[in-house]
């Protein structure tokens, strides 16, 4: 089921990472994300408790999955094998049209060290080589101003405006030809 999913970067490395597809074992290690309400200042949404929250969101990765929407992968530091985030490529529908996002999310331990832009610039990579997309997307709030510097240092830049999920948010895009 993972294995031919064309979107997952599962065994490629960077500097500092190893991609690898989500496993249910992974849920204590993830469950954190939830816990912290920083993670979620920039969405709004209703929330659950942060068990139901992690649980549902295990539940859309392996749906992604076994459907061919692509998902997130676990980042694990390649020195301590830790659990540091998530990122991948997301098969998303925006406006009513399908895109491919480059989605990432990180335990807020380990923020502030560019881990984000180093898994973002691998997904672009990969996503492109491939020949998966023309054109590569990031979906993020308007308040989120490290989300966005993420997207702005892998070369995407503001698309739109628009609204997602119910939230304002800025569509930031790169192609494939730049």
């Amino acid at each position: 089921m993972i294995m031919t999913n064309p979107y997952l970067l599962d065994g490629h490395e960077t500097e500092r990472l190893l991609f690898r597809a989500v496993r249910p074992d992974d849920f204590d290690l993830w469950l954190p994300f939830f816990q912290d309400p920083s993670t979620h200042a920039h969405w709004i949404a209703t929330l659950e408790s942060p068990e139901t929250e992690c649980r549902k969101w295990y539940d859309k990765q392996f749906y992604r999955y076994s459907n061919q929407l692509g998902g997130m992968n676990a980042l694990i530091d390649r020195q301590t094998g830790a659990l540091t985030g998530h990122c991948g490529l997301l098969v998303q529908t925006v406006d009513g049209q399908r895109e491919l996002e480059i989605g990432y999310s990180l335990l807020p331990a380990f923020w502030h060290r560019g881990l984000a832009s180093e898994a973002a610039r691998a997904c672009k990579q990969f996503a492109f080589d491939r020949q998966l997309a023309n054109s590569l997307i990031s979906i993020i709030s308007l308040t989120n101003e490290a989300s966005a510097q993420v997207a702005l240092r892998n070369g995407m830049t503001i698309d739109k405006e628009t609204d997602y999920a119910g939230n304002r948010v800025h569509i930031f895009r790169v192609y494939r030809a730049q």
